[in-house]
């Protein structure tokens, strides 16, 4: 509970002295174990863009199910994002789940993908192109070929760009002050 809230707190205090990103070698963020400062911030956004995206009714079984949180590939968050497992956003409990194999995907409400996947990554978002689920990565090509968040590093700051056309697709709504924050927001009008 320590390390959630001072990723709150780390959160509230990027958007309040950057106002778009994070400096990955923030005095006061908890050091996982083995975990590189840059995955602690982008642990931190993961975990809030839960609460600034909207997914349709549909995307869920019923009004008590969990929020899923997915890792594709290789995990380089470490402990960090089971710290926040059990929390509610928006009235949902966060579950998180490691997967390798690409067979339902489209169970995860948020489906981060690894570097590791590189290779497949078109055949991952193919297979849930139409699907609710937050494609979220931080590789080059991750919006352009239909990936939805994804992670840029600007020096020590960690930055986001957003491809809306591809949540709007899946009936996912992001909220405007996550796309506010955004360096490049693809299908602005």
């Amino acid at each position: 509970m320590a390390l959630l809230r001072r990723f709150r707190k780390t959160f509230l205090f990027l958007l309040a002295v950057t106002g778009v990103g994070g400096d990955c070698a923030l005095p006061g963020v908890a050091r996982a174990q083995g975990v590189a400062p840059e995955y602690e911030v982008k642990a931190a956004f993961l975990f809030n863009f839960t609460k600034f995206v909207e997914w349709p009714p549909a995307a869920f079984i019923d009004e008590h199910s969990q929020l899923k949180i997915c890792v594709l590939g290789e995990n380089p968050f470490g402990k960090t994002l089971h710290s926040l497992m059990g929390e509610e956003v928006g009235g949902r409990r966060l579950s998180l789940m490691r997967i390798e194999s690409l067979n339902n995907l489209e169970s995860c409400h948020v489906l981060y993908v690894s570097r590791s996947e590189r290779d497949r990554l078109s055949q991952i978002l193919a297979g849930v192109r139409n699907a609710p689920v937050l494609t979220v990565g931080d590789m080059p090509g991750f919006i352009d070929q239909g990936g939805m968040i994804n992670f840029i590093l600007e020096g020590s700051k960690v930055r986001f760009d957003i491809n809306q056309e591809a949540a709007e697709r899946t009936g996912i709504k992001i909220s405007s002050r996550l796309l506010a924050l955004a360096k490049h927001v693809k299908g602005r009008p």
